[in-house]
């Protein structure tokens, strides 16, 4: 059986950087260093990261005063920034640089009285972070159907941003929708969308072609990792989102000659060389990799850690 790696697939440099910079903390300051929300959505990374003395808490009632906090990488609200600094909380954030510039510019467009339309997944952490970081009117879509239904009070003061764990592919329609019932709309250009949710996908979709069965591994609350197994199912091939290798049903594998792997942007390649075990255990294998695109972005760390990492 062939098993065709997907590149690039797995961690994104914004992942990288907030686990990193709970390692950091946890060495510059000693444990227990306290983080509001799974700070990637996966479990493998937060269980490692308790192991090593992380704390994660759902709200900032759960820290003690005066211990290390982490904002993951999904980003807060203004709200919960505010709190942080009321109780004088030593906070490290940990929100993905391509997160932060989506509320600089819903910011921009708020300032200049724009009512703002955020294209995204209702609940999603980055979400809820982001609705909570502009000013003024936010009006949540997900869908066509949603941009059909829009109410908004001026047609003319409109502009547009989107969840970073959408690809371009994901937001076209809706971004059509709204250029077609709302002309005067303005928005960010495309390249600002998340260049790992997009590598992801276009890799998916370039693998898809070559094999029988794609296994997508990644956390079943991750946006990004549950849209790399729709991409497979939508272009005919059985896909199945899975945590990690136990969760392989091998009946699955019933008459397959080649398996697909990718991972979503928060899955270690952990998860996935324990997959390729799992896969070696019930046939024979031969693995290669699947040309792709090759990534080499880095976010610098904040100001606070960069004397520990150096």
């Amino acid at each position: 059986m062939r098993v065709i790696l997907s590149k690039p697939r797995g961690f994104c440099a914004g992942v990288v950087r907030a686990i990193d910079i709970v390692e950091l903390a946890l060495k510059k300051y000693g444990p227990p260093v306290y983080v509001r929300h799974e700070i990637v959505h996966n479990k493998r990374v937060v269980e490692d990261l308790k192991a090593k003395g992380a704390v994660f808490v759902e709200e900032l009632d759960g820290v003690p005063d005066g211990a290390h906090t982490v904002f993951s990488a999904h980003g807060v609200s203004q709200k919960i920034a505010d709190v942080a600094e009321s109780r004088n909380l030593p906070v490290i954030d940990a929100t993905c640089p391509l997160v932060a510039k989506v509320h600089k510019e819903g910011q921009r467009y708020s300032a200049d009285d724009f009512d703002i339309i955020l294209i995204g997944h209702e609940g999603h952490p980055e979400v809820v972070g982001t609705m909570g970081r502009i000013p003024g009117q936010v009006y949540l879509v997900s869908s066509v159907d949603d941009v059909a239904k829009l109410k908004v009070s001026d047609p003319e003061k409109l502009a547009y941003v989107t969840q970073t764990t959408l690809s371009v592919d994901d937001t076209r329609d809706v971004i059509e929708a709204l250029k077609s019932r709302f002309p005067a709309v303005v928005g960010p250009d495309v390249k600002d969308i998340c260049y790992a949710t997009q590598n992801r996908q276009t890799a998916v979709r370039d693998l898809v072609g070559q094999v029988d069965v794609l296994l997508v591994v990644g956390a079943q609350n991750s946006s990004n990792s549950n849209r790399l197994r729709e991409i497979g199912a939508e272009l005919d091939v059985p896909s199945y989102l899975i945590d990690d290798a136990t969760a392989l049903d091998k009946t699955w594998l019933e008459g397959v000659e080649a398996v697909g792997i990718s991972a979503g942007a928060s899955a270690p390649e952990a998860l996935v060389q324990e997959l390729i075990e799992r896969l070696s255990e019930i046939a024979e294998i031969e693995v290669e990799e699947f040309d792709g695109i090759n990534e080499n972005v880095q976010f610098k760390l904040p100001d606070e850690l960069r004397d520990v990492a150096a």
